[in-house]
C-alpha cells in the first residue's frame, strides 16, 4: 500500500473485490473485519480500479452496532486544529527530550450522525520547529495514552501479516471456491502459529531472533538421508546452519512443553 491510497482485496460473495481508499487503509481493514453488514456497505460502493472512493462514514455505525471497539485515524482539519490550539504553542526553552501532550474532546463531522470521542496527540521533538499532530476517533473508554498505544500496535500487526506473506505464503489462495480458499487460509494460519510457537517457546538463545523465513529455510527445509535398519530408522540431517547440539537443545525444549505426569500416590 502506498501513502497516497490503499488497495484492499476482500472476498465478497466468493469473489475477490478491490477497493481503493485514500490515505488510511486501516479504516477499511477495520470495516472488512466487522461483519457482513459492513461488507454489504462496501459492496454497495464497489469501484473500478481507477476510481477512488472516499471512506464511508456509515462504517462507524456498523462497527458500533456490532459492538466492535475501534481506534481509527482521523484526517486533520481546521476545526480539529482549533480544538487543540492551546497545545500547539512551542514549549519554553529547549527541552532535552520530546514533550508529548494528549487531549480528549467530542467532535462531530458533517457526515456523522452523532458526536464521537476524538483523541489528539501532540509531540514536540528536539530540533524540530513544528509539532507532530495526530487525531484518532474511537469508541473506547480507556485513557488517551492507552488508546494511542493500542492504535500504534497496528504497525506491529502489519509486520506480522507481512511475515506471514513472505514465510508462509498465505495469500496464495488459488482455489476455485470461496470455501476451499477459506480452509486453505486457515491451514496457513495454523502453520504460522506452529512456527511462531517454535520460535517463542522452543528456540535456543543463539537463534532466538530468527525470523520464520530463517527457521523454515535453515531448520525445517534441510536435506536429510533416511537410513533404515532392522530395529530403527535414522535421519541423517546436514549440519549447515543448525549444529547437532543446537538441534538436540530444540528437541529438549519441545519435550519440556509436555505436561508432567501427576506424581504417583504415596
Amino acid at each position: 500500500m502506498t501513502q497516497a491510497f490503499g488497495v484492499v482485496h476482500v472476498f465478497v460473495s466468493g469473489e475477490p473485490t478491490e477497493y481503493r481508499l485514500p490515505q488510511h487503509p486501516d479504516q477499511v481493514m477495520a470495516a472488512v473485519l466487522a461483519g457482513p453488514r459492513v461488507r454489504e456497505q462496501l459492496t454497495r460502493h464497489r469501484c473500478q480500479p481507477e476510481r477512488v472512493v472516499e471512506f464511508m462514514p456509515g462504517v462507524y455505525e456498523c462497527l458500533e452496532a456490532e459492538r466492535i471497539k475501534y481506534a481509527i485515524r482521523l484526517p486533520a482539519n481546521q476545526v480539529l486544529q482549533n480544538r487543540i490550539g492551546y497545545l500547539l504553542t512551542r514549549p519554553v526553552g529547549r527541552p532535552p527530550n520530546e514533550v508529548r501532550y494528549y487531549a480528549n474532546f467530542t467532535y462531530r463531522a458533517a457526515s456523522w450522525t452523532k458526536p464521537r470521542r476524538v483523541i489528539a496527540k501532540v509531540e514536540w521533538h528536539p530540533g524540530e520547529l513544528y509539532p507532530r499532530v495526530g487525531f484518532i476517533v474511537t469508541n473506547m473508554s480507556r485513557p488517551a495514552e492507552r488508546v494511542v498505544a493500542f492504535y500504534n500496535k497496528r504497525g506491529t500487526c502489519e509486520q506480522w501479516i507481512k511475515e506471514g506473506k513472505g514465510a508462509i505464503k498465505w495469500t496464495r489462495l488459488s482455489c476455485r471456491t470461496f470455501a476451499a480458499n477459506a480452509v486453505r487460509l486457515q491451514l496457513h494460519a495454523l502453520a504460522y502459529n506452529l512456527g511462531n510457537f517454535l520460535r517463542t517457546l522452543a528456540t535456543p538463545e543463539p537463534i532466538k531472533d530468527w525470523s520464520l523465513t530463517s527457521l523454515k529455510e535453515k531448520l525445517i527445509k534441510i536435506g536429510a538421508k533416511v537410513v533404515s535398519h532392522g530395529r530403527y530408522v535414522a535421519f541423517q540431517m546436514a549440519e549447515v546452519a543448525i549444529a547437532r547440539q543446537m538441534f538436540q537443545e530444540i528437541l529438549r525444549l519441545i519435550a519440556e512443553l509436555r505436561p508432567q505426569p501427576p506424581p504417583a500416590p504415596a
